[in-house]
């Protein structure tokens, strides 16, 4: 009985040493993942405050090749670079004002140089005014031939027109004339009374030749 007893404590004693042993182990474990997350993060924050000094104090170094081929690639965002470029175009801009300045202040030292100043303004306002009044000429001369073309074609319809008219008038007339002289020769009578029988039928005769020459047109 003592016997069992034993060998059941030996085993019991046996299992929590395995247990523990597991335990320690992950507990191990644990801590070295703790251990290789919190080095992880501080490499981290140290590339990320070496990557912000970096950009504070205008970019990394370049190397040769990098530098000639700076203009082609403007990948990176560089203040210093920047700052610079800006200084260049205000000295600039800061000269050519001075040069207009100076300009200004040789002119009006120069009287001669005032002087064809004022001349050529001068010619090229009476340039300007020979040519408006050359435009004007040129209009007034366009609008006065318009005028004379336009009256011109009037007056050849307007005569045309009488023409026209003349002609029918005249055939009218002609025609009257022609009944008249016909209706005077139908009412001659002879001696006896009767109707003249020549102009009657020198009338049917004209009118049979009159139908004759409609039907064959």
């Amino acid at each position: 009985m003592t016997c069992q007893y034993f060998i059941m404590f030996r085993v019991v004693s046996s299992n929590c040493n395995w247990y523990t042993l597991q335990i320690v182990r992950v507990c191990t474990s644990i801590s070295a993942m703790k251990k290789n997350d919190k080095v992880r993060s501080d490499k981290q924050k140290q590339i990320m405050t070496k990557k912000k000094n970096i950009s504070r104090l205008g970019g990394s170094g370049l190397s040769l090749d990098a530098f000639a081929n700076a203009k082609s690639k403007n990948n990176l965002y560089n203040p210093a670079i920047i700052k610079k470029q800006r200084e260049f175009y205000k000295n600039a801009k800061n000269v050519n004002k001075f040069k207009k300045l100076v300009k200004q202040q040789n002119q009006q030292n120069d009287p001669s140089l005032a002087q064809r100043l004022k001349e050529n303004v001068n010619e090229t306002e009476e340039n300007k005014d020979k040519s408006e009044r050359r435009k004007r000429k040129n209009s007034a001369l366009s609008l006065e031939e318009l005028y004379k073309k336009q009256h011109e074609e009037k007056e050849k319809e307007r005569m045309e027109k009488e023409a026209v008219l003349r002609v029918k008038k005249e055939d009218r007339e002609q025609a009257e004339a022609q009944r008249k002289a016909m209706r005077e020769k139908m009412l001659k009578k002879t001696r006896k009374g009767q109707p003249v029988m020549k102009y009657r039928i020198e009338h049917l005769l004209e009118t049979i030749q009159g139908s004759t020459k409609s039907s064959c047109q």
